[in-house]
């Protein structure tokens, strides 16, 4: 029994055994088939991952590809593009260099045509030149044979001979027509007479110089300079910029320079500036109201200038503006002069001469005093001062015969009037007489010897006197070698001289002396 248990024990253990291996045994395979399974599922995912990656390495491999056939088409097509426009420019310039060639050979053409006709024209007039030197050789030559076997002269003493008959003869046509043009004015009837009279005063015009742009203002000390300026510059911004002027301080010591084309403001900046510099205060506030309390006080001046020149003159029914205008002169400068003083000069003179020529001296004076009404306002509108003017003189009511005198006094319109010529006479002589306006004693004797001389190197002058501060040249010759007829040719020659060799305002009258004394002595 015991034996048979242990015997069954043993079986069961056998059994037992067996059966732990054979489900060993499948349970390792069913491990290893999972792994193999595990296996194969996880190289296919790689198989996947690796195809897809080659597959989106190849599209990148195309894309770049494509890009750079791309890029390299674009670079292609712009060198071709180049190379086209290149090619197109070209051709513009061959084209254009045909046309330029074309038109140089149509012009050559036309100078070879040109120069053609001229030298048949040359080749002609030679041949008839020749002929007509042919014609007058054998004329002299038989001049001076009849002259020779007339008088056995020399060829050289036939010559000389003919040419002082032909001067002596051209002289006395010279002087004869110079003698008549002067006695056909003298005979002019009086209609015409005022107007060859304001044609020789015309004669006095002269010519424009620059005006006076700048002022000087005198400091009490260098310091002062900076207190001027003020804290980074907050003093001379504001001073420019309230008196529209520009102020100019420099190196130079104790001065300060004012900068302006108007006169006006230039004076209210001056006025200004020395009232500041005076009371020691200076900052924008102040800056404004001295120059506000100046150009109301300057104002008022420039109307009561303007009033007193109208007033000094007799001149009534101006429009109030007109005399504001006016009045703004007295603060202008040409030529050195107050243009408000050479303007009531002027009106005096013009005055003067219309009653000579039996004129309205109202209107003569009118035209005087605003010939150079244009000079108030001339840097701030476009034009001549002569037109500016005329154009507000139009505009305040004036008179047509008014303003167009003083349109043309400079020749900028036609004259229409002989208020226009005693205008331009009148404005040159205010000009023309001496210490009008500012010339240096060195280049006035200059001129005078100058004259002098000129008169001196024509031949049979004996002395030359420049007189009347130049305005006359009286010239003595020698009656032996100077006829009357010379006389008169002379004058003309030696004032010809003069215009064109020296400069002078106005007009040079140049007289020739002429005189023959008998001396007898009684014993």
């Amino acid at each position: 029994m015991d034996s048979m248990q242990i015997w069954w024990s043993e079986i069961q253990s056998l059994l037992l055994s067996i059966g732990f291996m054979v489900l060993g045994f499948f349970f390792h395979a069913f491990i290893t088939r999972t792994n193999a399974m595990a296996a194969s599922q996880r190289g296919k995912i790689i198989l996947d991952e690796a195809e897809k990656k080659a597959k989106a390495i190849e599209h990148e491999a195309e894309v770049k590809a494509r890009e750079e056939v791309l890029a390299a088409r674009e670079k292609a097509e712009h060198s071709l593009d180049k190379k086209r426009q290149s090619i197109i420019e070209l051709e513009d310039r061959v084209v254009a260099r045909e046309k330029d060639i074309s038109r140089k050979l149509e012009l050559l053409e036309t100078k070879d045509r040109t120069l053609s006709e001229k030298l048949d024209k040359a080749e002609e007039q030679q041949e008839t030149i020749i002929e007509q030197k042919k014609v007058l050789d054998e004329r002299i030559a038989q001049e001076n044979q009849r002259i020779q076997e007339i008088a056995d002269f020399s060829k050289d003493d036939a010559r000389k001979i003919i040419m002082e008959q032909m001067e002596t003869e051209l002289e006395g046509e010279i002087s004869g027509l110079i003698r008549h043009q002067q006695k056909t004015a003298h005979e002019q009837a009086r209609a015409q007479a005022r107007e060859i009279v304001c044609s020789a005063i015309e004669r006095y015009a002269g010519e424009h110089v620059s005006n006076i742009t700048t002022t000087q203002v005198q400091l009490p000390s260098d310091d002062m300079k900076g207190r001027i300026i003020g804290k980074e510059g907050r003093n001379i911004r504001s001073f420019e910029t309230e008196s529209g002027v520009n102020l100019i301080i420099d190196e130079t010591p104790g001065v300060v320079l004012l900068s302006s084309y108007d006169p006006v403001r230039r004076e209210v900046a001056r006025v200004a500036l020395e009232r500041l510099l005076e009371d020691g205060r200076i900052h924008p506030a102040s800056i404004e109201q001295t120059l506000e309390k100046v150009r109301s006080e300057i104002n008022e001046l420039i109307r009561q200038a303007g009033e007193d020149a109208l007033y000094n003159l007799g001149i009534s029914g101006v429009d109030p503006e007109l005399v504001k205008i006016l009045g703004r002169l007295k603060y202008r400068t040409s030529y050195k002069q107050n243009v408000l003083e050479h303007s009531v000069e002027m009106a005096s003179l013009m005055a003067m001469m219309a009653a000579d020529l039996d004129l309205d001296v109202s209107t003569a004076k009118r035209v005087g005093v605003f010939h150079d009404l244009g000079k108030a306002v001339d840097h701030e509108v476009e034009g001549s001062h002569a037109v500016i003017g005329a154009n507000l003189l139009r505009k305040y009511g004036e008179e047509p015969i008014v303003y167009n005198a003083v349109a043309a006094h400079h020749d900028d319109v036609e004259k229409n009037s002989v208020y226009a010529v005693l205008a331009a006479a009148a404005d040159a002589i205010t000009a023309a007489r001496p210490g009008a306006r500012l010339d240096s004693t060195d280049l006035y004797l200059e001129r005078l010897d100058k004259m002098e001389k000129i008169a001196k190197s024509f031949k049979g002058v004996d002395k030359s006197y420049a007189i009347q501060a130049g305005r006359e040249l009286r010239v003595i010759v020698e009656g032996k070698q100077v006829d009357d007829n010379r006389a008169l040719v002379l004058a003309r020659e030696i004032a010809n001289t003069v215009q064109n060799e020296v400069r002078y305002p106005g007009q040079v009258k140049v007289t020739v002396i002429r005189e023959t004394r008998a001396i007898e002595y009684a014993k």
